[in-house]
């Protein structure tokens, strides 16, 4: 029972690795013994690992009589009192092998595995014999490491670099940090680190190299026992998430548990549990003094502060959980270079949230900021910020608001956003400090324009822009002509007079490689004709006019449209004049929309 594979051995030594192919040669019995029907010869065979190991020879050797409780396999491999004759093979059989004539000193099991390895035990020959003198043993572990690095990202999805990003970027090749792939079956995946050493290895750097823990008290006392115990593991944590709960339930006095226990639930799938502010929440300064003393390598950091009706704020210190203006400082972490926030409104409310979490990030070159829903005071907090930004960043993605659905005036709280501050102008200061620009909410074309008008936009390094309207803002009655959509003729001027400030920019952002501006509307009727420009590798799509081409021929000369399409498609109209669309929309995206022709949606009901 050598060839045994024993489950407690230690897989990581060297003499435990079961080779892929084994050339060794096993002694046959001699002359006479029970066994004399198997030949002295010698012969090749095959090893594999403890779930194909070879029976035991005592199996083997044993009679009819022995062992009634033995295991049912084992009278596969019985000695009979006749020789074994395999059945005649037609001569039409396509086996990869010349012969399949059973010899002396081969048993039906070596003869299965020769069939799996497409080599039965044949009498060695002296050539045989020297050429297994000289064949290395061939190891699985000794496999290129870019051969395990492809089985796992086969398993596991390709892990994107976790550096700066470098190059033409797009929101198309990169995905957005804040959605990044964990593994969703990461407890079953946890069985491949058994495989082997060097898998053990592999897995363990992907399963850990994304991690999220919930923002209280006892998850990250708990985290800080797990890495204390394994040293190496928190070396592999390249991004560490803290959701914040934002309520907890409240049980009833006879609940035999406390909060450990989930709230039960009727028949009508309401819970019986009333729901309070959570109690157990750590501070962001317990978050950050973890991750520079446990988690010296993370380089990513989220927090989630999340949403909910008059959520409350996530505590930076404990000497000021009840609000008291106070001058302490997190703990600074050195290796964070990106930070991603989500639901900003509940972890950065005034000036000094901003300074406090930004400065405690030296090496930051990465911020992007959400919010849940839409506030006046977001647009105003980040209006108030903005002028202060670390210099050290060179990537930013800010999303004020994300429903992606048109509106039909203008909200108040806007308008009241708007009587203190215009965050246009506000943005075009400090785009041109930048590489990477993002932006998902309300804008104008005074965007560019003060971007344009920076003495360091000539020499700026910026490459990428990227603008998700909701809308246009636009001095207007808030009751009319202030609206969003296709069928709003106020915001489709508005948009092109967007896009020609942005193409006039390009004269100036010499390094801009891609400039996108859309309009994403989830609710509308015709998803394809939502307007969108787009700028990339010297071609042009999206909205096109006579304006827009001749400001692009002065801006960037060479630059090409490939399509510029008279029509929408096919249009006709009814007797009360409505327009029909023939639903025979191309298997491909929309390349060109002429801006004159929103002109037939403008009053007019839509059928499809």
């Amino acid at each position: 029972m050598a060839d045994i594979y024993v489950l407690d051995r230690d897989p990581t030594a060297e003499d435990n690795i079961l080779p892929l192919v084994d050339t060794r040669q096993r002694e046959c019995p001699a002359p006479g013994s029970p066994s004399d029907h198997i030949t002295a010869a010698a012969a090749t065979t095959t090893t594999l690992p403890y779930r194909f190991a070879p029976v035991a020879t005592s199996i083997l050797d044993s009679s009819p009589t022995q062992g009634a409780r033995g295991s049912p396999d084992a009278k596969l491999f019985q000695e009979s009192d006749s020789a074994f004759v395999p059945p005649v093979r037609p001569s039409s059989t396509p086996y990869p092998f010349a012969d399949t004539k059973e010899t002396p000193c081969s048993n039906t099991l070596d003869f299965a595995l020769g069939i799996a390895s497409n080599n039965v035990s044949m009498p060695p020959t002296a050539a045989d014999a020297a050429r297994a003198q000289h064949r290395p043993v061939t190891h699985f572990a000794n496999a290129p490491i870019e051969v395990h690095e492809a089985i796992l990202d086969h398993l596991f999805g390709t892990c994107a670099p976790i550096s700066p990003r470098s190059g033409l970027w797009s929101p198309n090749a990169a995905r957005g940090l804040g959605t990044a792939l964990r593994y969703s079956r990461r407890r079953e995946m946890t069985e491949l680190a058994l495989v082997d050493p060097t898998w053990r290895i592999l897995v363990q750097q992907r399963l850990y190299r994304h991690i999220k823990l919930k923002g209280t008290v006892s998850s990250i006392d708990q985290a800080i026992v797990h890495f204390a115990d394994s040293e190496r593991l928190a070396s592999y944590v390249k991004h560490i998430e803290i959701w914040f709960p934002v309520f907890q339930p409240r049980y009833e006095s006879l609940a035999l548990t406390n909060t450990s226990m989930l709230p039960m639930l009727r028949s009508d799938g309401l819970s019986t549990a009333t729901y309070i502010l959570p109690g157990n929440n750590c501070t962001l300064e317990d978050v950050f003094r973890f991750v520079s003393l446990v988690l010296p390598h993370t380089k990513i950091l989220t927090l989630e502060g999340g949403e909910r009706r008059k959520a409350p704020k996530v505590v930076h210190f404990h000497n000021n959980r009840y609000g008291f203006d106070c001058g302490p400082t997190l703990p600074v972490v050195h290796s964070i270079t990106t930070l991603v926030t989500k639901g900003q409104w509940n972890l950065m409310r005034d000036h000094h949230d901003f300074v406090s979490i930004l400065g405690a990030l030296p090496n930051i070159e990465e911020w992007q900021g959400a919010y849940s829903k839409p506030k006046s005071k977001s647009y105003i907090t980040i209006s108030q910020f903005m002028p202060y930004i670390p210099a050290n960043i060179k990537h930013l993605s800010l999303c004020l608001e994300n429903d992606y659905r048109r509106e039909a005036v203008v909200p108040a709280f806007y308008a009241k956003a708007a009587q203190q501050t215009h965050i246009c102008t506000v943005l075009g200061k400090i785009m041109p400090r930048l590489e990477q620009f993002s932006y998902t909410g309300r804008v104008c074309h005074l965007f560019f324009e003060v971007a344009s008008q920076s003495a360091i936009a000539p020499s700026s390094r910026l490459r990428s822009i990227d603008v998700t309207l909701k809308n246009c803002c636009r001095q207007s009655n808030i009751f009319h002509d202030s609206g969003s959509g296709i069928q709003d003729m106020g915001f489709i001027e508005a948009f092109e007079k967007l896009v020609i400030s942005g193409i006039r920019s390009l004269g100036q952002f010499q390094r801009v490689e891609y400039l996108r501006i859309r309009f994403v509307d989830l609710d509308s009727i015709l998803p394809a004709l939502n307007p969108y420009f787009l700028f990339q590798r010297g071609e042009c799509s999206g909205v096109w006019s006579d304006r827009i081409i001749n400001e692009m021929a002065r801006a960037r000369p060479g630059t090409k449209f490939p399509d510029l399409s008279e029509t929408f498609g096919n249009i006709s109209y009814t007797k009360e004049g409505r327009i029909v669309i023939t639903p025979a929309y191309p298997r491909t995206r929309i390349t060109s929309l002429k801006l004159a022709n929103y002109q037939i949606f403008s009053n007019r009901a839509v059928v499809v």
